[in-house]
């Protein structure tokens, strides 16, 4: 059941300040869950330095996080299929909330805040049949359940709001095993990009890929401040065929796929595991931790080269350029396609860092 308009916009008004904001805790810039090596998991809040504000420790492996606008608390969501979504303060260093699911459903990885922090929406799915919800929560009230808005899709992972209010939501497509992840339905899988209106409901707006391209899952998002949406895939068809991998939709809905010279695409081994704006706006990348490669683009989605680095996923704006973590512990930034390491911890980095 969604929300009514009148009830979030009672909630907005009256919301109360934040005691402590994120300077609070540090100044981070980016959000980062990593594996410890210890085998614990843990939430690590980075600075534009590289620096670290703050470790807080998670129950399981963590996937992605999400910032409130204003107060200093984190969302950190397990990775999928995830059953916890831990509401951590981050200048205390507590947990405040631990959400779960309702029955048989599961978490995506994904979550963002909406009406300037008043509610948290999550990316969820059925566990028999990996229908995908948008789910609603009351975060000036315990984080309390609120309701659902279906995706018009099959496994939703990310999640974007835009300024309009409305959020768009990448469908992967992809009916899972809720087991052990099996793959149940490549043949007939359609993701999509759905918006969606949490205020009112109703049927989201939903763009396809070509039927060709219907096993090309649609997983991350990333929002350039004048509303263009670049968006990474994941290629679940027959290993040789080529496909590409970075996909632009303008702030009017028409979507431009974006492919880098072969030699280059197959590397890539099929797999962008994530995705970011430059700091400037004028560069967008992707990067697969299979390939141990980032692929820029410019703008309007010509290749623009290649940074190697082995196990690199996570990326984020930093400077005018990027923020990239990999699985070995690493830390560099990326500016005009030069990278320059910034550090090392005794840390596997997990496959994004969330900018605040």
């Amino acid at each position: 059941m969604a929300t009514r308009r009148g009830f979030l916009a009672s909630l907005l008004a009256c919301a109360s300040l934040p005691a402590l904001g994120w300077a609070d805790a540090g100044s981070p810039a980016v959000l980062a869950c990593a594996g410890d090596p210890d085998g614990g998991y843990s939430l690590h809040g980075l600075r534009e330095d590289s620096t670290a504000a703050f470790r807080l420790p998670l129950p399981a492996r963590g996937h992605a996080g999400c910032g409130h606008p204003t107060e200093a608390l984190a969302v950190a969501f397990a990775r999928r299929p995830g059953t916890y979504a831990l509401v951590l303060d981050c200048a205390r260093g507590t947990v405040r909330h631990r959400l779960s699911p309702p029955e048989g459903r599961h978490f995506n990885g994904h979550g963002t805040f909406l009406a300037e922090g008043a509610v948290l929406a999550t990316s969820e799915q059925a566990v028999d049949t990996s229908e995908g919800f948008m789910g609603l929560w009351d975060a000036t009230d315990g984080f309390r359940r609120l309701g659902e808005v279906p995706t018009g899709g099959l496994g939703p992972h990310d999640l974007k709001r835009l300024d309009s209010g409305l959020v768009i939501v990448a469908n992967g497509g992809i009916a899972t095993d809720p087991t052990d992840r099996t793959r149940l339905n490549l043949a007939t899988m359609r993701p999509n990009l759905a918006v969606l209106d949490p205020l009112n409901g109703g049927a989201p707006e939903v763009t396809e890929l070509t039927p060709d391209l219907h096993q090309l899952s649609i997983r991350h998002l990333s929002l350039r401040d004048d509303g263009t949406l670049a968006f990474a895939m994941q290629w679940e068809g027959e290993p040789e065929t080529l496909v590409p991998l970075l996909g632009l939709r303008d702030p009017h809905g028409t979507v431009t796929l974006a492919e880098a010279p072969e030699p280059e695409a197959r590397l890539m081994q099929g797999y962008a595991g994530s995705i970011a704006w430059s700091g400037d706006g004028t560069e967008v990348a992707i990067t697969s931790p299979k390939g141990g490669r980032v692929q820029r683009f410019d703008a309007g989605g010509s290749f623009l080269g290649h940074v190697a680095r082995p196990e690199v996923c996570g990326i984020a704006p930093l400077g005018r350029g990027f923020l990239l973590s990999d699985g070995l512990g690493g830390l560099l930034s990326v500016e005009d396609g030069i990278p320059a390491p910034l550090g090392r911890a005794e840390l596997a980095w997990d496959n994004h860092l969330v900018r605040l």
